[in-house]
């Protein structure tokens, strides 16, 4: 099936009054293929179209789509002999969850690209919440955890939370510098530092894998599929991930995931004795609306798939959903590329690509279904030319859409409570106190100790690694995943809609729930204030008493020393003390006030960033693309050749 002059049909051209099919060689495709237009002018039609000849074909692929149709109508094209080739992951499906886990059996040389494209997603996903503290402690976390086997994304919050765990992390470290992170600067954090750096990433984590749906895939071990297994076999991947069922940032999260992990199975082709070569399968890699998964590592992948053969079918609407870096990615090592109609913006930007045969008015005004495309004809860029894009393909007289779907689920879907259980039975160790229980004194009683005494304690009662394990240990938030549950704000910031002076008191005490607990700290702090202050009053009723009867005895006994020294002086027995000589001392000795300096704190600007965008290149020209009849097109998009 490895054949580099197989053809993918997907259009026709509409030159002079007569409609040609054409499409594109499977060596060609190993260019990429960039597509681009607004929202309902055929792009997702058009990659149906390819994916279903592909899975004729016999050829390996995988479809991420964000919305869900595009998926379910691919598997209605599904041959009998196909069907046990298919994995359908579907996240919606709680009750056979399939298993996915982005940390299992990653090598040292691909960790980084792990890491990376999870903390892009989070920032993505947190971009008005996130801070450089957040990122280099989680970063450390993750690096740690993908040396330890057996660990997921679950585990991310036990590093936190359970001193035992993390203690059989931090041993099995071979990376010294994630090794001394651990050993030596996060245990020497001090309280208020790590109260409003961790509880902030466990509030973020928590939110994904506070879902059942969620969790039930990231928290399983051992993934269900292999994806290098599935691109050296030429299986079938078709991922369900409807924004409807799944939700926006759950979405984000898995796609990412996936596209990473794809890319890596694929680098692992350099690995096998096998040479990158003929010898080894094309696999195809369709991304519909791919800005949503699109990470600064999509560039490396970009520039690097093509050497062990992922073959990339990237859509989306327009050019401002991509970041500098992978706007540049795309126009430098894209071979074919497909703009339906388009805004004026991205007119301007795909005119350096289209011009002189079309500019940027046509472009704008093109019908539905309508193209301007630069091809990739033999290794060299065509010259820009319109087309009309292919219709549906006719469905299958029998579709086996259910038989792929129970097929899949049997075989690589687990029963929802035999997974629950494994995950409850690793999470029972997790060290998470009780929501009733407090590993914490209350602030009223902590007030009342001695700061040094409770430090000398501490110090004695813990090695150097342990220190700071009380903080570390406390509770979750009471609001970690209330954000998740409104359906008004599903992934509100971590400090919600508060005030401003109260989101300032959540960062300064961390983990408490400023809308309960504190409240009522409060109140037993009042309380407890008043009865000292009445005990205090009762006892000063008693003590002025006794205080006036010993101030009339010290007169008393002034006057008679007084007049002992007068006498023996050779003065007169009770002559009073001159008034300039009474209190003299006293009166100079009581300070008159002390001054101190304040200062201003300026506020740092943050300089905005001026990078110029670099400009697409113009593709060379080219011969015409390869064409067939109408009639032979229709005999192969039906099977009949």
């Amino acid at each position: 099936m490895n054949n580099p002059d197989k053809v993918t049909y997907f259009a026709a051209t509409n030159a002079r009054g007569v409609s040609v099919p054409f499409g594109i060689k499977q060596e060609d495709r190993s260019k990429h293929m960039y597509v681009i237009g607004k929202t309902g002018m055929g792009k997702s039609t058009m990659l149906e179209n390819m994916a279903i000849q592909d899975i004729r074909n016999g050829e390996g692929l995988a479809f991420i789509d964000p919305h869900g149709a595009s998926a379910e109508r691919i598997l209605d094209y599904i041959p009998p002999e196909r069907v046990n080739d298919v994995v359908y992951f579907a996240p919606f499906d709680l009750e056979q969850p399939i298993a996915f886990n982005i940390m299992e059996d990653i090598g040292y040389d691909k960790r980084h690209l792990v890491v990376s494209g999870l903390m892009a997603t989070f920032k993505k996903v947190w971009i008005d919440a996130w801070s450089a503290r957040m990122e280099y402690i989680l970063s450390n976390t993750l690096l740690a955890l993908l040396e330890y086997p057996g660990s997921t994304l679950l585990d991310v919050n036990r590093m936190y939370t359970n001193k035992e765990y993390r203690k059989q992390v931090v041993d099995n470290l071979k990376d010294p510098l994630v090794k001394d992170f651990w050993m030596k600067e996060f245990t020497n954090y001090t309280d208020r530092y790590t109260q409003e750096a961790t509880p902030a990433i466990q509030n973020k984590i928590g939110q994904f894998t506070n879902n059942p749906l969620i969790r039930n895939i990231i928290g399983q071990k051992t993934s269900s599929f292999d994806i290098r297994d599935m691109m050296d076999k030429q299986k079938i991947l078709i991922v369900n991930l409807s924004k409807g069922l799944v939700g926006d940032t759950n979405m984000l999260l898995l796609g990412s995931m996936l596209t990473t992990h794809i890319f890596l199975a694929a680098m692992s082709r350099a690995d096998s004795r096998i040479s990158v070569g003929k010898d080894v399968p094309p696999f195809f890699f369709y991304v519909d609306e791919f800005q949503n998964f699109a990470t600064e590592s999509f560039s490396e992948i970009l520039s690097e798939a093509r050497k062990y053969k992922l073959d990339l079918i990237i859509a989306h609407q327009y050019v401002e959903q991509m970041q500098e870096e992978v706007r540049a990615a795309v126009f430098g090592n894209v071979g074919t590329t497909i703009a339906f109609r388009v805004g004026p913006f991205d007119a301007e930007v795909l005119e350096t690509i289209f011009m002189p045969e079309f500019t940027k008015e046509d472009l704008v005004n093109l019908g539905f279904a309508h193209i301007y495309l630069s091809l990739m004809i033999d290794g060299v860029g065509s010259r820009p030319f319109s087309a009309i894009t292919i219709p549906p393909i006719e469905p299958p007289p029998r579709i086996y859409m259910q038989e792929v779907i129970q097929a899949s689920r049997t075989q690589f879907g687990r029963p929802r409570k035999e997974v629950e259980d494994a995950i409850a039975a690793v999470l029972a160790g997790a060290g998470i106190p009780k929501s009733s229980e407090s590993p914490r004194a209350p602030r009223e009683l902590r007030a009342s100790r001695s700061g040094r005494e409770n430090k000398a304690n501490a110090r004695e009662a813990r090695s150097p690694y342990d220190r700071g394990d009380a903080r570390e240990t406390r509770a979750m938030p009471a609001r970690a995943h209330d954000s998740f549950v409104n359906p008004r704000n599903p992934f509100a910031k971590e400090k919600h809609n508060m005030p401003e002076d109260a989101m300032k008191e959540h960062s300064a005490y961390g983990a408490h729930n400023v809308h309960g607990e504190r409240n009522v700290s409060r109140t037993k702090k009042d309380n407890v204030g008043a009865s000292l202050r009445d005990v205090i009053a009762s006892v000063t009723n008693v003590s002025r008493e006794d205080e006036q009867r010993r101030r009339m005895q010290n007169q008393s006994t002034l006057k008679q020393t007084l007049s002992d020294v007068l006498e023996n002086a050779g003065g007169r027995a009770g002559a009073p003390v001159a008034e300039g000589d009474r209190g003299t001392g006293v009166a100079n000795t009581r300070a008159a006030g002390a001054s101190i300096s304040g200062g201003v704190t300026a506020k740092r600007a943050v300089p905005s960033n001026t990078t110029p965008k670099k400009e697409p290149h113009k593709d060379e020209l080219a011969p015409k693309p390869f064409e067939i009849s109408e009639r032979k097109l229709k005999d192969i998009l039906n099977g009949r050749s």
